[in-house]
């Protein structure tokens, strides 16, 4: 259960009529996801957040697959379960099929696993990016 009252999409607050209805027409869809209303609770970070949110995930140099899948490895990580729900969602949407997404979980359990392994050896990076 939400920790504060999910707003109600029909909401007077100007901020958030504005950003529902930009939610609804970006991700066109009929009504405005729970997270999206629990964030109206305080209407300027609802504004924040959806900003941030359409700035970062808009094509760029990596493609909308490449950029949900990211986003699932990390919720996935993270152990959010609203937001695994929500990117797994996404990432079928664009196209990954179950085989892909197989692939994507054995890659995040992969470095899950490792990553965990290097922290617990305490091992010192010996392999380092190029400077550009």
């Amino acid at each position: 259960m939400a920790t504060v009252k999910l707003v109600d999409e029909n909401s007077l607050d100007p901020i958030v009529q504005r950003v529902f209805r930009d939610i609804k027409a970006t991700k066109k869809i009929d009504q405005v996801p729970d997270f999206w209303r629990a964030l109206a609770s305080d209407p300027s970070h609802l504004e924040l957040v959806w900003t941030h949110l359409k700035n970062v995930m808009q094509p760029g140099k990596l493609d909308m697959l490449t950029k949900e899948i990211i986003a699932l490895a990390v919720s996935a990580t993270n152990g959010c379960r609203y937001c695994i729900n929500s990117h797994t969602a996404a990432v079928q949407r664009l196209g990954l099929d179950n085989e892909g997404l197989g692939e994507v979980m054995s890659v995040v359990g992969l470095f899950n696993m490792t990553n965990k392994l290097a922290d617990g050896y305490q091992v010192e990076p010996d392999v380092f990016p190029e400077a550009r």
